[in-house]
């Protein structure tokens, strides 16, 4: 039984597989002017509403093999001074960001729907988290501004963890008192631990990676390292996305500075791009079939309250939060505040993806209205990647944030760190 059961796992993922190399060869062959995550979304759901399967998604399938892939592949890429330069707006999108937008999900559902406020919360908490693949792979075909691509990119990987800190605790809310002081208590010990733990880990491979002159190994070693953090933290009870993220930017960076040759460097890149690009084949067709449309259509009036409860929290953070802290910071060096253009380009690119799906998920069986805070979920994450990801390309291109059209000045002229 047990080896059936493992043949069956071994021809869905080449099923996933297949299906992901022939999508991504339709789009390039027509010209098709969807985001290759888009079509895989889409594909997902036909073939879980047409075929006669019954597949469940596991939450463990997304966290904890395909989600530390992804982030550690997405850290090794970015730049720490790009970092460093976007800090201070990294810190407000992916700490207060999450708290404000999900409080906002909150008292709109139970305004509007009745929800419980606490329920909402776990709604909010479970869509605050953010997934721009589709927004980072238009920036590479339009050559946008590099500290616009870091700071979407780096809120996206701490965010994550944020939201899932602050989903476990609107779980542990929702099904019973909580002490105030010990959730703040908690969160704050939570991302200090992780980070603590992501540097620990980083560090030790870093070194590891440095001593050896091979290419292969230093791959192994990278590989152990991504996988390896996670599970470290997991096993603590601490945040292994936050862990990880740290984890690959020190790896990263130490392997382009002191680490790597320029051949590691290169075989460094192409696995873990490839791996990546796997990866987020499987994650949106898992997506799609996690996606039940029966569902979606008797929760539709909560799920679009919901749409407009992450836009007016999206709007709030980004235009307000981020958008008013750069003028107040940055008010006598005016070529250094966010251009307005960005802050269009971040409203609209906070679509959502894995990781609210593998809450959802990962919600108690006995948990108050699981189906229907499912369901919401559902809706609202295939909004942003049906109307948000097909129509980000059509908006950078209108504002002008593109290769030939806008400048950074930060990048055309040193800057000191900023929000």
């Amino acid at each position: 039984m047990e080896a059936e059961a493992t043949i069956q796992a071994i021809s869905l993922f080449v099923a996933l597989v297949a299906a992901a190399g022939i999508v991504g060869l339709l789009l390039r062959r027509f010209a098709i002017p969807i985001p290759y995550t888009v079509a895989l979304v889409v594909l997902g759901m036909v073939a879980g509403a047409v075929l006669p399967i019954d597949l469940q998604v596991s939450p463990e399938i997304v966290l904890l093999v395909l989600l530390p892939g992804l982030v550690f592949e997405a850290a090794l890429r970015i730049d720490i001074d790009d970092f460093r330069r976007t800090f201070g707006g990294i810190v407000l999108l992916a700490a207060p960001g999450v708290l404000v937008s999900a409080a906002i999900v909150a008292a709109v559902l139970a305004m509007a729907t009745g929800l419980p406020i606490e329920l909402g919360f776990v709604v909010g908490a479970m869509v605050a988290a953010t997934d721009p693949v589709a927004v980072v792979s238009t920036f590479k075909q339009l050559g946008s501004p590099r500290r616009l691509a870091t700071l979407i990119e780096s809120e996206s990987l701490f965010n994550d963890g944020t939201a899932l800190v602050v989903f476990t605790v609107a779980v542990q809310v929702a099904l019973g008192p909580v002490e105030p002081s010990g959730v703040v208590v908690s969160v704050v010990t939570i991302i200090v631990a992780s980070t603590a733990i992501g540097i620990a880990i980083g560090w030790v491979a870093s070194r590891m990676i440095a001593a050896v002159d091979d290419h292969l190994v230093e791959l192994t070693l990278s590989v152990a390292a991504a996988y390896g953090t996670y599970l470290v933290a997991d096993l603590l009870d601490q945040s292994g996305i936050i862990a990880t993220v740290v984890a690959g930017l020190l790896i990263g960076n130490h392997a382009r500075r002191v680490g790597m040759n320029p051949r590691s460097l290169e075989a460094l890149d192409t696995v873990w791009e490839f791996y990546a690009f796997l990866l987020t084949a499987v994650v949106f067709l898992l997506i799609g079939l996690a996606i039940g449309v029966g569902a979606l259509l008797t929760a539709l009036p909560w799920i679009a309250w919901g749409i407009v409860a992450i836009l007016v929290g999206r709007a709030i953070v980004v235009y307000a939060l981020l958008g008013g802290a750069s003028r107040l910071a940055l008010g006598r060096r005016s070529r250094h505040v966010l251009p307005t253009a960005w802050l269009h380009v971040l409203f609209w690119g906070g679509l959502r993806g894995a990781v609210a799906i593998a809450m959802a998920l990962s919600l108690p069986v006995d948990f108050p209205q699981r189906d229907l805070l499912q369901a919401m979920t559902f809706g609202i994450v295939l909004f942003t990647l049906l109307v948000q990801g097909t129509t980000i390309e059509w908006l950078i291109e209108r504002l002008g944030v593109g290769r030939a059209q806008v400048a950074d000045p930060v990048e055309s002229e040193a800057a000191p760190v900023e929000p």
